[in-house]
């Protein structure tokens, strides 16, 4: 999944009014800022081979782009591009007056809905959000995979199948280890019927798991395993040491700990 890092976050202007709503973000976030060269001021990147060729760069380089201007010049531009929800960059719109800030691509996985209320917030600007779990108040699997660098097998048929069941007001309960529980306390779970023990279901119609473990019980109802990417191993060995043989050790080791 994708990750927007504040530091790589591309912003495109177009209009005088445009470079003077870059210029309020920039001074709170550490943007790269492309606009043309009439415009171009200090801070400003000039576009390299016009506007649509930059911005087409830049969504394979950046893990977020903010245009200010019209949604449609956006979407236009970037259409070709558009591939996988899980990897393409968070992409928000933001009119140059500064009312409206819009999640247009990758808003969970990709991190868009969350910075499109950020930058609403540092604006006072109106969110304009239009995931179904979002208009709905809830969380997304893929918005707690992302929150906890998770991994599950599947994601993709998962997050279909869970997500609908959230907005369609089934019962999808969560469960997690019990030293993850600061790290689930700090994430959004709108929506999901927390678990206590996974010998002692409520009525569900499916239920999430993050766990680390490799060893959970058979459960009675449909269920998923989300992994968080909390494990390191070192390992040393001598020069030329074949891989297969590490793989293998390395497998041996986390069998023996119970870890997936």
């Amino acid at each position: 999944m994708n990750t927007v890092k504040p530091e790589s976050i591309a912003l495109f202007c177009l209009t005088p009014g445009g470079v003077a709503l870059a210029k309020r973000l920039a001074a709170m976030l550490p943007l790269t800022c492309f606009t043309s060269e009439k415009l171009r001021e200090e801070g400003f990147i000039p576009f390299d081979g016009g506007f649509a060729n930059t911005a087409r760069q830049a969504f394979t380089t950046y893990t977020a782009l903010i245009f200010i201007g019209a949604t449609g010049i956006a979407v236009r531009v970037l259409a070709p591009l558009v591939n996988d929800k899980f990897s393409d960059p968070a992409v928000v719109v933001i009119d140059e007056r500064g009312q409206h800030v819009i999640s247009l691509l990758s808003g969970h996985a990709g991190g868009a809905n969350a910075l499109t209320r950020y930058l609403a917030g540092m604006l006072g600007a109106d969110p304009v959000i239009t995931t179904a779990t979002d208009v709905n108040e809830m969380s997304a699997l893929d918005t707690l995979a992302f929150q906890l660098n998770a991994r599950m097998s599947d994601l993709r048929t998962a997050v279909k199948t869970v997500n609908q069941m959230l907005v369609s007001h089934q019962r999808v309960g969560l469960w997690w280890d019990a030293e993850l529980t600061e790290e689930i306390g700090q994430c959004d779970i709108r929506g999901f019927i927390p678990v206590d023990d996974l010998q002692r279901l409520p009525e569900l119609d499916a239920l999430i798991c993050v766990s680390l473990r490799n060893d959970l019980p058979e459960l009675p109802v449909p269920h998923w395993k989300l992994v968080p990417q909390r494990v390191v191993a070192g390992i040393g060995c001598r020069r030329d040491t074949p891989f297969p043989l590490l793989a293998t050790l390395l497998a041996r080791q986390l069998e023996a700990q119970k870890l997936d």
